[in-house]
């Protein structure tokens, strides 16, 4: 009986009509952070919510390549396979393509990215990421790396490259 009294003295919780979108908006995004990435050897990742993949570098990689000047990404309705190229970054050290790490067709580009692509730098998986796409065979993410599984590849890269 005790739980029952506990929970009548906690507050409820009441949400306007005008509050409640942004709260759906603000738990989506939450949702949308905490989805788990996966990785390619090549330094992609992929986090995918539902059916929508959503692409970009990782810190890795775009700590390699500098500061990120310009971004050229696909067209939306683009279609993809796995480790085709999707992307290109340069820098003002160097230029590198980006591969798709799943197969599927794009439905949005980050244009922001486009118009400043030191997002890529400054905030490389919340508002840096590259394109989206609807996955087309979500069984090739099980070839993907989790995030313990490329924290050691990175680990042994970098001990192999010094």
């Amino acid at each position: 009986m005790a739980s029952v009294s506990l929970l009548r003295a906690l507050p409820r919780l009441y949400i306007s009509r005008t509050a409640l979108p942004q709260f759906v908006r603000a738990f989506s995004t939450c949702r949308a952070l905490f989805a788990e990435r996966r990785y390619t050897k090549k330094h992609e990742w992929v986090s995918v919510d539902g059916e929508i993949g959503t692409v970009g570098i990782t810190v890795f990689a775009q700590e390699a390549l500098g500061d990120i000047v310009y971004a050229e990404l696909p067209d939306i309705g683009t279609e993809l396979a796995a480790g085709d190229t999707a992307a290109a970054v340069e820098s003002v050290k160097a230029a590198s393509d980006v591969y798709s790490p799943i197969s599927g067709t794009v439905t949005e580009k980050n244009t922001q990215v486009e118009a400043n692509p030191s997002l890529i730098n400054k905030s490389t998986y919340e508002h840096g990421w590259l394109y989206k796409l609807k996955v087309k065979n979500a069984d090739e993410l099980q070839e993907l790396m989790d995030e313990n599984a490329y924290e050691t590849f990175k680990k042994q890269e970098e001990e192999a490259h010094s």
